[in-house]
């Protein structure tokens, strides 16, 4: 049978493509560890939340009530100012996709906060751990409860 139809793809091999496509945009490994850590500490939260209906953007961990978004952003995708790095082939493509990503990121951030909403973002790099204490301390302190203290 003869191809008729081929799918377009910017990638610069098949390999690549393969590669670009198994890339989740949501439930990533950073996500799910942070989540797990935030459901341990007794936090519940929603997952790809729209807050705006009218935005093709989702929150990666929401607390409704406190109207707090919390993203966890890859280095790669969203140009980590430590550990993004230059790609070799399809630069342009590369460049111009990463510098969209980083402006939509900012315009995710200034449009949750006009409609009341904190923001919260983590590198995927950064300690789970570290990143759990400040969403739990920001949650608490946005519900009124007092956070326990480790008594030494």
């Amino acid at each position: 049978m003869v191809e008729t139809t081929r799918n377009f793809s910017r990638a610069s091999s098949e390999v690549t493509r393969r590669v670009m496509q198994s890339n989740r945009g949501r439930d990533t490994g950073p996500e799910l560890r942070l989540r797990r850590l935030l459901h341990a500490m007794g936090l519940r939260y929603r997952v790809g939340l729209r807050a705006v209906p009218d935005l093709r953007r989702t929150i990666d961990i929401a607390f409704t009530k406190q109207r707090i978004a919390v993203f966890v952003d890859g280095c790669f995708w969203h140009g980590c100012p430590t550990h993004s790095h230059s790609v070799k082939t399809n630069t342009s493509f590369w460049t111009d996709k990463i510098t969209k990503n980083i402006a939509r990121d900012l315009d995710t951030n200034e449009v949750l906060r006009a409609r009341g909403w904190t923001v919260i973002r983590f590198w995927e790099h950064v300690d789970p751990e570290d990143s759990a204490n400040q969403v739990a301390e920001l949650v608490h302190k946005f519900a009124g409860i007092q956070m326990p203290r480790c008594e030494q």
